[in-house]
């Protein structure tokens, strides 16, 4: 679709159009939409994508009764740029500043820019955003934890917002709502650094008699609710969330806006901690995975997705309720905590089929659970479509009557025939990011991955990178774990696919 002779990017950002086959007639009822985003959660840690050794069966329901993508892929295998990706429209690679973001990180997303929040707003849904953010929070100087916090999701089209600011590693460990800090007594005011300790509270390097779970590497700093984290903070105490409870806090919070909302359409992105690091979970799934903390926090997540869709249920919202899951990026094992995720695996094998994992740029770090429920519309099924998150804002704006401006999600396109399993194809190609920043790129059965320095393992989480000085090639038709590279063979491939990602890198867009 060509926008180009359209006003660039400004105040509103997105166009409403009026369609003459609504004219004068009342308008088709809205379906609510609903992303339920886990956190490093991998392609083989559920049961429906092949687990074995875990029993996810909230999950399995949803994929039972809607459309379960075998070849979906978010845009990074790291947190920060797949939700900057997920919600602009804009690979996260193109701009600065997008990697993974400190818990004192200024707005990533600057106001006044158009997101898929904004556009479900323009289309007169309620809009909401609860759990985890780590887009950063506040302009120039941080954000102002002990008084009005802007620079946030309500800048961005969302009405509501309950969030964990950062990541639950990652101080400061207090939730945000609206533009407040929950709880907070103002005769103890917070103090966040990630510079320079803050020398009134102490430190797992320090302290570590202090600690109910230890760090493997990094994750020595403050130290909050006898865990340590990455970053310093002091005050806040009676903010501080408890990590056994965040996943019924987060749940509470989003069944509590589908409530207040039932009557009218609404957009709720939930963003899940689990089965992020720390990996807490509540007492009633401590020791049910018989994998320890890693396991029983994905228990946590799947009863998560089962009170979301029960809530859908009890208030018989779910017939015309899109609902989608997927993850920020792939399975990591040891993240940074001992908690015995490595020793507990039991044959276990959270990437599935894939290699690589969270911030590699083989398969394993990219291509993700994915799985669209609207029993009003779709049909339940498989589909090996080849879809992105990225064309979440491109799609639903075209579902909701919406055309975007020129300057607007510079790479999203719509895929909705795609997301409602109308088209068996989906996208012509995808690019894929790792934490080192190299890219990938697929094209039907063909994933070339660009050359380049570095190292092959990441030694803290045993994580192949994909790095390698020559160019890699694989037919994942036949090869999806990416075990043989073919590139040597296939020079007339390599050529078309490397002349093809530098086009996309020059270019600065891909939707024209």
């Amino acid at each position: 679709m060509n926008l180009s002779a359209f006003v660039p990017y400004g105040a509103l950002g997105i166009m409403s159009v009026a369609s003459s086959q609504l004219a004068g007639a009342q308008a088709p009822e809205k379906p609510n939409i609903v992303i339920i985003y886990a956190d490093d959660l991998g392609y083989g840690d559920v049961s429906c994508y092949g687990a074995t050794k875990i029993s996810t069966p909230n999950i399995d329901r949803l994929a039972k009764q809607g459309l379960r993508f075998t070849n979906a892929h978010c845009t990074s295998a790291t947190s920060t740029p797949s939700r900057y990706s997920l919600l602009t429209g804009e690979y996260a690679w193109r701009k600065r500043g997008t990697g993974v973001a400190t818990g004192d990180a200024i707005a990533i997303i600057k106001p006044g820019r158009t997101t898929l929040a904004s556009v479900m707003q323009n289309a007169g849904y309620k809009t909401a955003v609860v759990g985890k953010w780590h887009l950063g929070l506040g302009s120039e100087g941080g954000a102002d934890w002990n008084g009005e916090i802007t620079s946030g999701p309500m800048d961005l089209g969302f009405d509501y917002n309950f969030i964990i600011p950062a990541t639950g590693d990652r101080v400061p460990c207090v939730f945000v709502e609206n533009r407040r800090v929950v709880g907070l007594d103002p005769n103890d005011p917070i103090k966040v650094s990630f510079n320079e300790p803050i020398l009134v509270e102490p430190t797992g390097k320090d302290h570590p008699e202090l600690l109910k779970m230890h760090p493997s590497h990094g994750h020595d700093m403050t130290i909050v609710n006898g865990i340590s984290r990455i970053g310093y903070m002091s005050g806040g105490k009676s903010a501080l969330w408890v990590d056994e409870d965040i996943a019924d806090v987060i749940t509470g919070k989003a069944a509590k806006f589908i409530e207040n909302n039932k009557d009218k359409p609404f957009f709720l992105y939930f963003s899940t901690h689990d089965i992020h690091v720390p990996r807490v979970p509540n007492h009633r799934f401590v020791g049910k995975s018989g994998m320890g903390p890693r396991g029983d926090a994905i228990l946590e997540f799947d009863w998560t997705v089962g009170e979301i869709m029960k809530t859908l249920d009890n208030l018989k919202l779910s017939e015309n309720t899109i609902v989608i899951l997927t993850s920020d990026n792939g399975s990591v094992v040891d993240d940074g905590y001992k908690d015995q995720a490595v020793e507990l695996l039991n044959g276990h094998t959270p990437a599935g089929p894939l290699r690589g994992g969270k911030y590699s740029v083989f398969d394993g770090g990219t291509r993700v659970a994915f799985i669209v429920r609207w029993p009003k519309t779709i049909k339940p099924g498989t589909s090996d479509a080849l879809v992105s998150q990225i064309d979440f804002l491109s799609s639903f704006a075209t579902m909701t009557g919406q055309k975007l401006y020129a300057d607007d999600a510079p790479d999203s396109f719509n895929q909705l025939s795609a997301l409602l399993g109308e088209s068996k194809t989906g996208r012509d190609w995808v690019v894929e990011h790792a934490s080192n920043g190299r890219l990938s790129i697929i094209k039907v059965d063909w994933k070339f991955i660009e050359p380049g320095p570095g190292v092959k393992l990441n030694v803290n989480t045993n994580t192949e990178t994909g790095n390698d000085p020559l160019p890699q090639l694989y037919n994942l038709k036949t090869d999806l774990g990416e075990k043989s590279n073919v590139a040597p063979q296939n020079p007339g491939i390599v050529k078309e696919l490397t002349e093809l990602l530098q086009k996309i890198k020059n270019d600065g867009r891909t939707r024209f």
